[in-house]
């Protein structure tokens, strides 16, 4: 893996007016990861893109694209990109083919080239069967699929994504991470917004937590669910007469022991898989049966609401109307 960063933003900051969007985010994505930048709507995720993509210019700080400054050299971090927004940018009145052609012919690239890699992406995408017919009768999933397939035509070795599944159903949000996850072991480097907890879950090497225009939590997944508390212990018995004496045994084991009757689960405290170890071994041995037991971390959704007081899907934020990249860029100077 190259050493060198992909992507880095130093004290990247945006002003609309007296309205801070973005107010000194800073983050380093080496090459060949993916990056999860979380937050509610309103939190200056899509104003962080903009600015990285060329599409904003920054009112203070540096943001750095395959080693190029996004304000000094504009057409290179261009070169170096693909991006997805929030909405599908396809031409509805165009087939599918016709509009990676329309691309191709855009970034001025040859016409074998765009022939063989617009066959190569519908494939992948799955859209090879609807080459021809008009975007506008694609599905949602399809539209996104392709917006995507449009930013790859150039094979760009960073890829900026813009909460690329909101909306999708939940097949086609799977699908779309499938591919993903590969083009990350092909070597592309991923910058993913998302207000879904599960899909930075899923895909984020690192992730960065952003509310109100600033940085509140980076790290790895692992490591901002330890800021939520301590992993548990779930036990589901088989039978809901051994739910006090389960209670018992748990209680030699962890100061706190919830207990779900109607369920017949308890929930205690752990420090890891070693103490979930030694608890399987002395249920084992109680002669108590189990229907089930498990370790449980604690979700990002866990992690965001310790962090902010409010989940992630909130659109409480008073900074929602301003961040979403839809302020007048000469709000700011």
């Amino acid at each position: 893996m190259n050493d060198s960063p992909a992507v880095e933003a130093v004290d990247l900051a945006k002003h609309f007016g007296d309205h801070r969007a973005v107010d000194g985010v800073s983050f380093v994505v080496p090459t060949g990861t993916v990056l999860g930048l979380l937050g509610p709507n309103g939190a200056g995720k899509t104003t962080l893109v903009r600015m990285l993509t060329t599409l904003s210019v920054p009112t203070s700080g540096t943001g750095r694209v395959a080693g190029f400054d996004v304000v000094e050299e504009p057409q290179a971090v261009r070169r170096s990109i693909g991006l997805t927004g929030q909405a599908a940018t396809v031409d509805e009145i165009l087939t599918g083919r016709e509009n990676l052609r329309l691309i191709g012919s855009l970034y001025g690239l040859s016409r074998g080239y765009v022939r063989r890699a617009s066959e190569e992406l519908l494939e992948r995408f799955d859209l090879a069967a609807a080459a021809d017919r008009p975007a506008k009768s694609y599905s949602g999933g399809m539209r996104r699929r392709l917006d995507l397939a449009v930013s790859l035509l150039a094979a760009p070795p960073i890829l900026f994504l813009d909460e690329p599944t909101t909306g999708l159903d939940p097949q086609s949000r799977s699908g779309l991470w499938e591919v993903l996850r590969e083009l990350v072991q092909e070597g592309t480097t991923l910058v993913l917004t998302t207000q879904y907890l599960e899909e930075a879950d899923h895909l984020a090497d690192e992730i960065v937590v952003v509310d109100r225009g600033r940085v509140i939590a980076a790290g790895t997944p692992t490591q901002l669910k330890d800021q939520a508390g301590q992993a548990s212990v779930v036990v589901t018995l088989t039978s809901a007469a051994d739910l006090e004496a389960a209670a018992a045994l748990l209680r030699a084991h962890s100061p706190e022991v919830h207990v779900e009757a109607g369920s017949r689960r308890l929930t205690a405290q752990a420090g890891g898989l070693g103490d979930m170890t030694r608890i399987a071994t002395v249920f084992e041995h109680s002669g108590i049966e189990l229907d089930d037991l498990g370790l449980a971390r604690p979700s990002l959704d866990d992690v965001f609401l310790h962090l902010t007081g409010h989940r992630a899907e909130s659109t409480d934020s008073p900074t929602a109307a301003t961040t979403t990249g839809t302020a007048p860029e000469g709000a700011a100077p």
